[in-house]
């Protein structure tokens, strides 16, 4: 059974994420998406938990839990924050639970450290990155830990702003029990591929949504074959890095990400590493420090060239959301566009659900049902002939069709799902 599994999201009770952010609003969009595995993101949190504990159906204690038609699995992210080596640390850390014994159990351990009712994603003062695994190993050698968004400046494992240079700096005595890594928005397995330290890392991709809507849900996620759809058996899958069963990562393009050039948004500077390490990182404008990018900083850790190809490495395939792909070939400069929504529901109503659209409906296809400008954007983001103008120090990037950098996007402000829905059910 091929499973479609975005495993790092947020609820409602984390900061800046939509109201909509709950059980029923998130099985919509992820149906919409193509998934049919989620996390539950924010495990920690009280309300959250008590309304998974009410409302989730387990299977036969296999780990997975079934909500309208969706499966679910419990995952949940805190940031720890503390001292090392005269630099405040900042990481993010996912871990994905096998059952809500074993989460009782945690956060029990938890809410002695930091006030769990605080946000969806709490935040541990002192707590370090060692220290935060040992205790969930503690409860249940079945816990998966991982990096999350690895790169980002501020947050990553190795981000330029707070993080390490190796995961044995991170997590010191318990690297033994990390076997995973997200690579996040900015940075694909190919960038990772270059660091022989993560050789024996099996790299995810999820979507770290705050929002249902389905270019939100599943713009990254992590394709499975599994004979049998439990806990144990993705436990394995990702501690083995079994290719045979962890078919590919769904990506987007590193470039599209908000952080993968070095730049100063206040001052519109974006850099590649070559002229960044030549302006000493300083912005040219202000002459304040640059944020350094994820390209530069695979670039400082890197200990092979870039293109270096991974013996055996589960493949990845580069997308972007349907939406945003239809918004960027019609040339709009609003997001929530009507016309839009209404060319989007109309390829899902057809072929069933986006990913299919973006993976597998051939361009002749999706030309009938839509038109030559989307078929064929969508056939040249599936065959990664675009090109995009990276984004840097918070700023997404922008693809470019035709040689030209297409209108920039207006998020405005969160719409819900069932704004969009029109006649998809």
């Amino acid at each position: 059974m091929q499973i479609i599994a975005d495993l790092q999201i947020h609820s409602k009770y984390s900061r800046a994420t939509s109201k909509n952010m709950d059980l029923e609003h998130i099985s919509e969009g992820a149906k919409l998406k193509g998934l049919n595995l989620v996390g539950t993101g924010d495990c920690t949190f009280p309300d959250w938990v008590k309304n998974l504990k009410e409302k989730l159906v387990g299977e036969n204690d296999s780990g997975i839990y079934k909500y309208k038609d969706m499966m679910w699995m419990i995952t949940g992210e805190i940031s720890t924050v503390y001292e090392q080596e005269n630099k405040v640390r900042k990481i993010h850390h996912l871990f994905y639970i096998p059952n809500f014994e074993v989460l009782d159990q945690v956060n029990d351990r938890l809410s002695k450290l930091a006030n769990l009712s605080s946000d969806g994603r709490p935040i541990f003062n002192k707590l370090t990155s060692p220290e935060f695994v040992e205790l969930l190993m503690e409860c249940s050698k079945e816990i998966i830990v991982l990096p999350s968004h690895a790169w980002t400046p501020w947050f990553g494992v190795f981000g330029s702003k707070s993080g390490f240079d190796s995961l044995e700096e991170c997590y010191q005595d318990q690297t033994k029990n990390i076997f995973s890594l997200e690579t996040g928005l900015s940075s694909d397995p190919a960038m990772n591929w270059r660091l022989s330290q993560l050789d024996k890392i099996t790299l995810m991709s999820n979507s770290d949504s705050h929002s249902p809507n389905p270019w939100r849900l599943g713009r990254e996620a992590n394709v499975f074959e599994l004979k049998k759809v439990t806990y144990g058996e993705i436990l394995d899958v990702i501690k083995k890095g079994d290719n045979k069963r962890f078919l590919y990562t769904i990506e987007t393009d590193p470039a599209y990400g908000k952080y993968h050039f070095s730049g100063h948004k206040n001052c519109n500077i974006s850099l590649d590493p070559k002229e960044a390490i030549r302006l000493k990182n300083k912005c040219p404008r202000c002459g304040r420090m640059l944020t350094i990018g994820v390209l530069q900083r695979v670039e400082q850790l890197a200990d092979r060239e870039e293109g270096f190809a991974k013996k055996d490495a589960i493949p990845f395939k580069s997308l972007l959301p349907l939406y945003e792909i239809i918004s960027f070939a019609l040339g709009t400069n609003q997001l929530y566009s009507k016309r839009i929504i209404e060319i989007q529901n109309k390829l899902i109503d057809r072929f069933g659900n986006e990913l299919n659209v973006l993976l597998n409906v051939s361009e002749n296809e999706i030309i009938k049902v839509s038109n030559e400008k989307i078929g064929e954007a969508i056939a040249k983001i599936r065959e990664e002939k675009v090109r995009f103008e990276p984004g840097y120090d918070g700023v997404y990037g922008k693809p470019i069709f035709n040689n030209k950098p297409l209108i920039k996007r207006n998020y405005g402000d969160q719409k819900t799902l069932s704004d969009f829905k029109g006649s998809v059910v």
